[in-house]
């Protein structure tokens, strides 16, 4: 078995900066469109910051790497929760922002957690096969 998880050739580590510049990116894009009218519209940059954040210090301490990863998958956890908020808007015909960026936290929270847990369970069949 490999001993680093990957997909599409990146690295978990990687995958988390990536996900959390793409968090990032569309807080402000939803906060710019709709003329910063609400501050919530920055809440995928909230979530985003912190998990990028986890992905660059993985690189920066890589020995600290496990506590990182799992800081960074909760957080993807608490985006794909609350992206099931969209469900309440689109029950209600609502296709806003609102809605639109509640969807993209549940579609992106979603895929980067079970990332997550498939590197995690990668990680332990490795450990379990080096022991043996």
């Amino acid at each position: 078995m490999s001993e680093e998880f990957t997909v599409a050739g990146q690295s978990v580590p990687k995958i988390t900066e990536i996900v959390g510049i793409i968090m990032i990116l569309w807080g402000v894009l939803t906060y710019i469109l709709t003329e910063m009218s609400s501050p919530t519209s920055l809440i995928p940059s909230m979530v985003g910051t912190p998990i990028f954040l986890m992905g660059f210090l993985t690189k920066k301490m890589p020995e600290k790497k496990k506590l990182f990863m799992h800081i960074s998958s909760a957080l993807g956890l608490i985006a794909t929760l609350g992206g099931l908020m969209a469900f309440n808007g689109i029950m209600d015909g609502d296709w806003s922002m609102s809605t639109i960026s509640q969807l993209f936290l549940l579609i992106v929270g979603g895929t980067y957690t079970t990332i997550c847990v498939k590197s995690f369970i990668h990680a332990r069949k490795n450990r379990e096969a080096s022991e043996n």
